[in-house]
């Protein structure tokens, strides 16, 4: 696929993938983009996940026609970019491999060989020319690993973004959400821990006229609206802003009277005007979903039973997630249940002791065993005041 006169698309979309990085549901697949500059001199970006790899190769064989390759960019070692560099190095003999110093000591880990021979080591403020196209290369350590790399090419205004900007997904299925849902869902997913990273990545790119975006997965942004809507999310994101108007809910249930008070609560919102409310079961709901939705909104509930003296171990296994994201700036109200002795409120405060600019409703729920009147009315109290600003 041609993206510019001489910039061709030679990534692979994954349909058989049932859980990206091991804990991630991709429902619509996932892409793994990389792209051939046909210049001068021929350049690739990035390889693509292994089982892709004689794919990808052929790929570049029928963008080339019969031309070789010059240079392998390699801007993110994670393996489903990294995976076909030792076979594409075999393939392609006089091909240079260009990448960052910690990336050749990955190389070595992962492949014995750091190819000492054939190797161009870049950073910040280095560039390369394959002819008609200049590339700037420009840090981006911790977005979302050390050792990654971008590269914006300065005549066409295109930023090879690695794993900025990406998204869940293959590229040969529209996604009905469109770009944001699966798009937030992987950047908190994967790079939620690294706000000052990614803002330090964005302040960089501001100074460039980005005219195209082509990450390592999703789709490529090609528009100035789209490519304006993009960054102006993820500087929200990275900022651990709040994105939209509403509440989080997210519930654990033994027996369902934890379960009946989250929904109540929904309702109620709901029916004072909560312009939205994201309600999940956090046993049996998809939990990056849930963290997404946490981020996404200014308010989140927590409802869950005491159990071991503790809480219920998928609350727990979440608010985990959260923390370690850097969950900050927003309002968590609570409703807890026990039968003789709840603290499930208490457990959840102290786990949030470090975090910066979170705030508690002021009317937490306790539950004894099932809702009556006093519970109900407290849950009535936590909805106002959840509404009030």
């Amino acid at each position: 696929m041609k993206i510019a006169d001489d910039i061709i698309y030679i990534g692979v979309n994954d349909h058989d993938i049932d859980l990206f990085e091991g804990q991630y549901r991709v429902p619509l697949g996932m892409a793994y983009n990389s792209y051939l500059i046909l210049d001068e001199k021929v350049a690739v970006f990035d390889t693509v996940d292994e089982r892709f790899g004689d794919e990808w190769l052929e790929n570049i064989k029928q963008a080339l026609a019969g031309r070789n390759v010059d240079y392998l960019i390699v801007q993110h070692m994670e393996p489903d970019h990294s995976a076909n560099i030792a076979k594409f190095a075999a393939v392609y003999p006089d091909a240079k491999i260009v990448s960052s110093a910690p990336a050749f000591v990955m190389m070595k880990q992962f492949f014995g060989d750091d190819y000492a021979t054939r190797r161009i080591v870049v950073k910040e403020g280095d560039s390369l020319s394959t002819g008609a196209h200049d590339f700037a290369f420009v840090a981006a350590p911790m977005v979302h690993w050390p050792e990654v790399i971008v590269t914006f090419d300065k005549s066409t205004g295109t930023l090879f973004s690695a794993d900025g900007f990406g998204k869940f997904g293959a590229n040969d299925v529209e996604d009905p959400e469109g770009w944001d849902c699966e798009a937030r869902r992987y950047y908190f997913g994967i790079v939620g821990k690294f706000g000052i990273q990614t803002q330090a990545l964005l302040k960089k790119a501001s100074t460039l006229p980005i005219k195209r975006i082509c990450p390592l997965h999703g789709p490529i942004l090609d528009t100035a609206e789209s490519i304006s809507h993009a960054v102006s999310r993820y500087a929200t994101w990275s900022a651990y802003e709040v994105e939209s108007p509403g509440v989080t809910i997210c519930y654990t249930s033994v027996y369902g009277h934890t379960k009946v008070a989250a929904l109540k609560l929904a309702e109620l919102l709901r029916e004072k005007g909560c312009p939205r409310v994201a309600v999940s079961d956090l046993a049996r709901d998809d939990q990056p979903e849930a963290v997404e939705d946490a981020f996404r909104h200014g308010k989140l509930v927590l409802a869950t039973t005491t159990y071991n003296n503790s809480i219920f171990p998928w609350m727990h296994h979440f608010i985990e997630h959260l923390l370690s994201r850097n969950y900050r700036n927003r309002t968590i109200g609570l409703i807890e249940n026990g039968t003789w002795a709840p603290q499930a409120a208490k457990v959840m405060k102290e786990m949030f002791s470090k975090s910066e600019g979170i705030r508690f409703c002021e009317n937490t729920v306790t539950i004894k065993s099932a809702l009556n009147e006093a519970s109900e009315k407290a849950l009535e109290a936590l909805a106002d005041e959840l509404i009030k600003d």
